[in-house]
């Protein structure tokens, strides 16, 4: 984080865009969907000032715009999601990662929306481009996100294993911002062991704050997509 925030005023608007991307990622992860908004319309704006020859305007563009677009899927804009993801869509190649990130939002705004089979094969895409990326973070991102899929359709039984060992690869990894959702999805998809799961990501989650800056932390107690203090999934308020 503290690395980050001065490249908000570097002189090349295309790393003020990817800088802006990054912090409003970690924002999000605190459920301050609001405040990551900010950050990633700062990036889109920057890019306006950028040269056409960028060799990473690709990239950044597709961040700011998945950020934006996953920001209005955890406000509950569902259709400015949508939009924002075509947008994303119709531009040029952002390379592997973009690419996965473009099949997680657009299952995640199919979910939004209650289309839950059609999330299905942007989440199958997204995990199969990640398994071979050679990215832990991005393989266990995909498989939380398709095991997510699966469980809306009724598909726990093929969830199960999914999300297990996306949280035996995000534990070995160190991924704290992925283990505690992992585990809150197995609490779903494993009841006889919900109370544990719900244990264990409460006690992730707390390291998470204990470790995020203090405007972070703010977010996190603020937010309805963390957990309340007796760990119910949000939206809590």
């Amino acid at each position: 984080m503290a690395r980050l925030v001065p490249l908000l005023t570097d002189r090349d608007p295309v790393l003020v865009a990817l800088a802006a991307a990054a912090l409003g990622s970690h924002r999000r992860q605190l459920g301050g969907h609001a405040a990551a908004r900010v950050l990633d319309g700062r990036g889109l704006a920057a890019l306006a000032r950028a040269p056409a020859d960028h060799p990473r305007l690709p990239e950044a563009r597709s961040d700011v715009l998945l950020g934006l677009a996953a920001d209005a899927v955890g406000l509950g804009r569902t259709a400015r999601a949508r939009s924002l993801t075509a947008a994303e869509a119709d531009g040029p190649d952002p390379g592997w990662r973009g690419r996965i990130r473009r099949g997680w939002l657009a299952a995640e705004v199919e979910l939004g929306a209650g289309r839950a089979a059609a999330a299905l094969d942007p989440a199958r895409a997204a995990h199969a481009a990640a398994v071979d990326s050679g990215s832990t973070r991005h393989r266990v991102k995909s498989a939380m996100v398709l095991g997510a899929a699966l469980a809306a359709v009724g598909a726990g039984a093929e969830a199960l294993p999914l999300v297990t060992g996306a949280l035996t690869d995000a534990g070995e990894a160190g991924l704290l911002p992925l283990r505690w959702p992992c585990l809150l999805l197995l609490a779903a998809l494993d009841p006889a062991a919900a109370a544990r799961h719900a244990e264990d990501a409460e006690r992730v989650l707390h390291c998470v704050l204990r470790h995020a800056d203090p405007p972070g932390r703010e977010l996190a107690v603020a937010s309805p997509w963390l957990p309340t203090s007796d760990f119910v999934v949000g939206p809590n308020r």
